[in-house]
């Protein structure tokens, strides 16, 4: 029986199964801390884990795949490798478009001649001698190239010209625009083109780890990465097309939502403990965002899944507060989108301190702001020290023997503000009253502990509004307003996404519709009711808590699968190699078709031989993209659009676009 280890790097957790290909049964899956300071340290954890526990030698192992949110991370967070960027028949205008110098960073740009136009011919000749004169020097500067040229799609002659200068010059890795995209917009591939050359070092490093810490436990098969559309690619194609792996843990988690459910038509909502991701399921393939993935502010040329992410998960923050409608006096609960530490979650290392705390502030005559919230820092190894002022550094070394109650922490309202400036940069980090509390409250969540939720909770539900009343009776009744309160935001976004994908993108008017279906009454003109016409597939390991809930009130079924708290690591092995090749056929003159794919165009006088040309070229094109990224044996598949206009009450091409896919499963280690 084929053994397959899948992993998933996440914000709190790295996920790791043990996957049995002939039975298409997950055999065991276990979960590590992600540790951000170094990736590997997570992954070898949890990979360790499953090899262990089911007692598999590790060289059985016959394939392990990667989803990750390293590339995703590092664009949101602005970081990644410097990088020189060479734009070939760019104008200054063109050159400042798309976000190029914001994807640049300040890193070199160089503008040399040469480039296409949009029928493939040339413009200008191009101008090596300016290239070599720009980079001298550079290659001890940058650590990656980017060459883009403005129609590089219909001719990359000039391109590929350029990309050897640059390895023979330099040694470095060189990525090109068109090796990305076969779409037009110059400026947008070139961004997109950056975008990639600045992560090649960081997948590099992850992918090099990975490959140290499979070795270290005896695992020698073949290594695979999720890319953002859900599909396979083989490591060392990650390496020079990083990325196309952004989105790579969200694309992961819509694979194994199909595969864990047998469902191909689903809402699927994927709930962590910071952020819940909404997506959709399309006949058994996630729905792509057809104008590329937006990642940090960046518009990407990247065919990704189409996702709305909502900070709203089980550890969000739950305050009382004004903001927006709700509530006689104005007030309401709010929930998000802050992460905090889960008072449960607190007392299962510190269980002393948290209950002697709780206790004490319970018992106090008066009750400050900072009552049942502690603060604790986040190691500097992980995080930097990201140069503290003299108030933030003494509350860091107060913090720096482990956590403290806001109460004896904060000295001055200028420290209240200190602190909130070393939550924001990631130095320091909050705990409090977490959905996650609320759910041990009432028995629906049982991983932590359970007393410190029930103390915490009650001394929240304890607070006072606007009138003076408790917000509510006891920790039951709080619990049980905290959780619809979570179920309602849900639903709120999912049904947003659903009137995205129907054409009724209005803002809020998924929150408007939830709103008047629930106060209809015998007294209304018009009855509002709200109805799902597909399934819900709830995933992460607090969905079971939660998604039933969000499920009825979308008047719709909630699937939650045996093992949703690991269904992107099992997407990281169910999935296929899928590599697409597309070309168009155009006509610059009547009888003359020019054919756009491979090394450049070509002229033919008839339609039915250009179609021939373009897909012999293509089927080759994607073939041999599918065998290097990792396929064994291959499908191939054939499809042309032809796009036509009216002239003179007759039909006629204006061009004709053809796509092969090549498709398979990944080659496995022999034996």
């Amino acid at each position: 029986m084929p053994l397959l280890l899948g992993i998933d790097t996440g914000g709190t957790y790295t996920d790791a199964v043990l996957y049995d290909d002939e039975s298409e049964q997950v055999v065991i899956a276990a979960k590590a801390l992600t540790t951000r300071h170094d990736l590997a340290v997570g992954i070898r954890g949890a990979a360790a884990s499953v090899l262990a526990d089911s007692a598999v030698d590790p060289a059985a192992v016959a394939l392990v795949s990667l989803s990750t949110t390293l590339a995703t991370n590092a664009l949101v967070e602005g970081r990644g490798g410097r990088v020189g960027l060479v734009l070939i028949g760019f104008d200054e205008a063109a050159a400042s478009r798309a976000g190029i110098a914001d994807a640049l960073r300040g890193a070199p740009c160089i503008r040399i001649g040469g480039g296409h136009d949009a029928a493939g011919r040339t413009c200008a000749p191009l101008d090596l001698p300016a290239l070599d004169g720009a980079i001298s020097g550079l290659e001890d500067s940058v650590a990656a190239f980017a060459v883009a040229g403005m129609f590089s799609v219909r001719n990359p002659e000039h391109e590929i010209a350029v990309r050897d200068r640059l390895r023979e010059r330099t040694g470095l890795p060189v990525t090109c625009g068109h090796e990305l995209s076969s779409r037009l917009d110059g400026p947008r591939r070139a961004m997109t083109c950056v975008l990639n050359a600045r992560l090649v070092p960081t997948i590099q490093r992850l992918l090099d780890a990975a490959d140290r810490s499979f070795s270290a436990l005896g695992v020698s098969a073949p290594m695979m990465v999720v890319r953002g559309d859900g599909a396979l690619i083989g490591a060392e194609v990650a390496r020079l097309k990083p990325v196309e792996t952004i989105l790579s843990g969200p694309a992961a988690s819509l694979v194994g939502a199909s595969h864990l459910t047998g469902e191909r038509d689903a809402l699927v909502s994927d709930i962590g403990g910071t952020t819940t991701d909404y997506a959709l399921l399309l006949e058994g393939r996630p729905s792509l965002d057809p104008d590329g993935a937006t990642v940090g502010g960046f518009r990407t040329m990247v065919e990704a899944v189409a996702m709305r992410t909502v900070g709203l998960g089980g550890d969000s923050e739950v305050r009382w507060g004004s903001e927006g409608r709700g509530g006689a006096s104005g007030q309401r609960l709010l929930i998000g989108p802050r992460r905090l530490v889960p008072l449960s979650l607190l007392a299962t290392e510190h269980p002393e301190l948290v209950a002697d705390t709780l206790e004490r502030q319970r018992a106090a005559s008066r009750r400050g702001d900072g009552i049942g919230r502690f603060a604790l820092r986040i190691d500097a190894v992980e995080r930097g020290d990201g140069n503290p002022s003299r108030r933030e550094a003494r509350l860091l070394d107060r913090l720096a023997a482990g956590p403290v109650p806001l109460d004896r922490l904060l000295e001055s309202q200028a420290e209240t503000g200190a602190l909130e400036s070393l939550v924001g940069r990631g130095l320091a980090m909050l705990c409090g009253v977490t959905p996650s509390d609320a759910a041990h409250v009432l028995g629906i969540h049982d991983a932590w502990n359970s007393d410190a939720a029930l103390a915490g909770v009650s001394l929240f539900a304890g607070q006072q509004d606007s009138r003076g009343v408790a917000i509510a009776p006891d920790a039951q009744s709080m619990s049980r307003a905290i959780v619809d309160a979570l179920v309602e935001r849900s639903a709120e976004a999912l049904l947003q996404v659903a009137c995205d994908h129907d054409g009724h993108g209005y803002a809020d008017l998924g929150r408007y519709l939830l709103w008047a279906s629930s106060t209809t009454d015998n007294r209304s003109l018009v009855d509002f009711s709200v109805r799902l016409d597909r399934p819900l597939i709830g995933l992460g390991a607090p969905a079971p808590a939660y998604y039933p809930a969000v499920a009825a009130r979308l008047g719709t079924r909630a699937v939650v699968p045996e093992h949703a708290g690991v269904a992107n690591a099992v997407g990281a092995v169910v999935g296929g190699i899928r590599v697409q090749a597309t070309g168009t056929i155009a006509t610059p003159d009547e009888g003359l078709y020019r054919v756009f794919a491979g090394a450049g165009p070509r002229d033919f006088p008839d339609l039915e031989t250009a179609t021939a040309h373009a897909r012999s070229v293509l089927e080759a094109q994607a073939r041999k993209g599918a065998v290097d990224a990792g396929a064994g044996e291959v499908d191939m598949s054939v499809e042309q659009r032809d796009d036509v206009a009216v002239v003179e009450g007759r039909e006629t091409l204006v061009e004709r676009t053809v796509i092969a896919v090549a498709s398979g499963r990944p080659r496995f280690a022999a034996g």
